[in-house]
């Protein structure tokens, strides 16, 4: 399996290197070049970078792909359109995804939401010093703590049935209720279970900010 790092133009705040391909978006791939690391592609419309920014950029990465600023997707999810269309079965970790505008925050989070992503939702992880970002079609799932996260969130898809065993705060048959978020809860002894019986949800591991 490859492991694909893409880092994005929003806050980027953790910086993890144990990755095979190096991926910067828009201005992401300063980030990447300033830290010494390879840009193996880099990926966007670039209107967030200087010219100088830009011809470094053109200069020292091994692909770029330019984007015209008018587009139907986003920067980060035409990186990863391309991410998996040359390496489908890759993990793709995404830094810097979860901060910065808002606009860009919400489309991140539901990236799953996007039809040519869809089929790859269980390969990207959106990755932050305070959250951590996972998506899962309908199915049964079973979820492991993440060190130094404390709570864990559902966002399911509109419509879709989200249960939960073996968590604080489980749902069920007994005490269902529709909700857009289901926030803070916490992990007991071993996994948290989930089922879903449609659409996808959104995972989110989180902790306050020290």
């Amino acid at each position: 399996m490859t492991r694909i790092a893409l880092f994005a133009g929003g806050d980027l705040d953790v910086l993890e290197t144990d990755f095979d391909v190096f991926v910067g978006v828009d201005a992401g791939s300063l980030f990447i070049l300033d830290n010494d690391l390879p840009l193996d592609l880099a990926v966007g419309d670039f209107d967030s970078v200087s010219p100088a920014d830009f011809q470094q950029i053109k200069k020292i990465t091994k692909e770029v792909l330019v984007a015209p600023a008018e587009k139907n997707d986003t920067d980060l999810e035409l990186a990863l359109k391309t991410v998996f269309a040359k390496y489908p079965r890759a993990q793709a970790t995404v830094f810097g995804a979860l901060g910065g505008r808002m606009d860009h925050l919400l489309s991140n989070l539901f990236l799953a939401s996007e039809p040519e992503l869809a089929p790859f939702m269980g390969q990207i992880e959106l990755v932050g010093a305070d959250n951590r970002i996972l998506f899962r079609p309908a199915g049964q799932h079973h979820l492991s703590p993440k060190e130094g996260m404390t709570y864990i969130s559902f966002m399911p898809s509109d419509g879709s049935r989200l249960t939960i065993q073996n968590a604080k705060y489980p749902l069920g048959e007994e005490n269902f209720f529709f909700k857009k978020c289901y926030s803070s809860n916490e992990f007991l002894e071993g996994d948290i279970q989930i089922d879903l019986d449609t659409g996808y949800v959104v995972i989110i591991y989180s902790k306050d900010r020290s």
